[in-house]
């Protein structure tokens, strides 16, 4: 190789900071451009995380760090709605043995671990930024930023999520569309008896549920109909989600008492996407949420999002050539694991939303999981 190859990544989530941290630690010039000015360090509730995300947060060098800051379980209650354990199961450590199965954490802490990461691999980084792209040729792409700087790199990764510019501007036509449900989120104090994820399914939201973070903390939600999120004032979040958290029995009365905040009750619809065909256009390729977004009923967003990033890596410094080949190589590689996942989770939401008593959830969640017990 001639010279260090230069990349930048648009957007500091999980994909684009995990990408960055793995490029540089490969030795490659990497900046990293981020649209918020605080790097979405506050942002957020909680996070559920399975052992294939566990295992390239390991990859990253910060598993250690993650592994103090949350809470780590194995498997998952399903109960009625007034709080009576149907039944307890056992959760795939799909990460391998030497990692727990499911963790939970809170959501701002995980972006500010992976925040210094980046900042420790070396990487620059530039906040309240934007950027256009300007033009591309075999070699490069060109691109305009937001602050009036022009810059020119052998690569562009677009890790800007859900809504993605650059999706849009390279002429990727795939959008986010509603799956007809939302959720509304919290964070609040753990009541001692809860150590792993119970879920209810029934009663006035189609599933109730939560999930521990810390020996102190955890982030509970409930799923409705998704409704125009206009009609609702943010001053009466926490009032709404209250209507319906307190039909609830087991922990929920305890975690009700602190739905009290409307400004920490989050409130989101269900989006799914995948897109399809191919990742990128010449130079400009599409990780995490700018490629695919599936609802969080398994749990898998930030998972697959990470896995992107370790395997685009992991092509990208094994070959000398960077060409329409070794690009559609990784989309192949990740598509085979990423339309199972967002179309189990798509189905699994279905289910509720058409009230069918005698879907196979358990085979149905059991058999993605199992899948994605092999690397990625």
């Amino acid at each position: 190789m001639s010279r260090a190859r230069t990349v930048l990544v648009i957007g500091g989530g999980a994909a684009g900071s995990a990408v960055t941290v793995l490029l540089r630690r490969a030795g490659l010039t990497v900046d990293l451009i981020e649209a918020k000015d605080d790097w979405n360090a506050t942002a957020g509730s909680g996070i559920t995380l399975q052992g294939n995300a566990l295992r390239v947060l390991r990859e990253l060098g910060v598993w250690d760090r993650v592994r103090e800051s949350g809470f780590a379980f194995g498997s998952v209650g399903i109960t009625t709605p007034d709080g009576t354990v149907l039944h307890e199961a056992r959760d795939l450590r799909t990460g391998g043995d030497d990692l727990p199965a499911t963790f939970g954490m809170q959501r701002p802490q995980l972006q500010r671990i992976l925040i210094d990461a980046v900042r420790a691999a070396g990487a620059s980084v530039r906040l309240g930024t934007t950027a256009e792209i300007l033009g591309q040729d075999a070699h490069g792409v060109s691109l305009r930023f937001s602050d009036g700087n022009e810059g020119r790199y052998d690569l562009v990764i677009a890790a800007d999520g859900l809504g993605s510019t650059t999706r849009a501007a390279i002429g990727i036509t795939a959008k986010p569309e509603p799956t007809g449900m939302a959720i509304w989120r919290i964070a609040a104090p753990r009541p001692a008896g809860v150590t792993r994820t119970d879920l209810a399914y029934g009663g006035p939201a189609y599933i109730a549920g939560y999930c521990p973070t810390s020996d102190t903390t955890l982030y509970a939600y409930v799923v409705e109909a998704n409704r125009d999120r206009a009609s609702i004032p943010p001053q009466t979040y926490a009032d709404e989600m209250r209507r319906l958290t307190r039909h609830y029995g087991g922990f929920w009365p305890e975690i009700n008492a602190h739905i009290t905040d409307p400004a920490k009750v989050n409130y989101t619809w269900f989006d799914r996407m995948l897109v399809e065909g191919s990742w990128h256009r010449g130079r400009v390729v599409l990780v995490g949420d700018a490629a695919h977004c599936c609802p969080p009923t398994l749990a898998q967003g930030a998972a697959l999002s990470l896995e992107d990033a370790w395997v685009l890596t992991q092509l990208l410094t094994g070959a000398d050539t960077w060409d329409d080949a070794l690009f559609q190589a990784y989309y192949e590689r990740r598509i085979a694991r990423v339309r199972p996942v967002v179309e189990a989770s798509v189905q699994l939401g279905q289910w509720q939303l058409d009230g069918v008593r005698d879907a196979d959830v358990p085979g149905l969640m059991g058999r993605t999981m199992t899948m994605l017990r092999d690397l990625p």
